[in-house]
């Protein structure tokens, strides 16, 4: 759901008491992409770690890949195993 989903539906008696709906809409939704519909919000309040400019999200991801390469998953070994019920 975009902004003009969330416009229609938080503010949907404000809409329909307003005297022009369509241009308080269009205000809403752009006071809403504002405020909630950017990565930048959401990297504040701490739902994103970090916000990757498109033009280093080759490097950031060969970087990552490369240090992955010799990690090995190593779990401890079992000490019960599943009995037959």
């Amino acid at each position: 759901m975009g902004p003009d989903g969330a416009v229609n539906i938080i503010f949907r008696n404000e809409l329909k008491e307003s005297d022009d709906p369509a241009a308080r809409k269009d205000e809403l939704v752009a006071d809403f992409r504002d405020k909630f519909a950017n990565p930048y919000k959401a990297a504040e309040l701490g739902y994103v770690d970090e916000v990757i400019m498109p033009q280093l999200t080759r490097p950031r991801l060969i970087r990552a890949l490369e240090m992955s390469i010799s990690k090995r998953d190593s779990n401890p070994p079992k000490k019960h195993g599943n009995i037959p019920l």
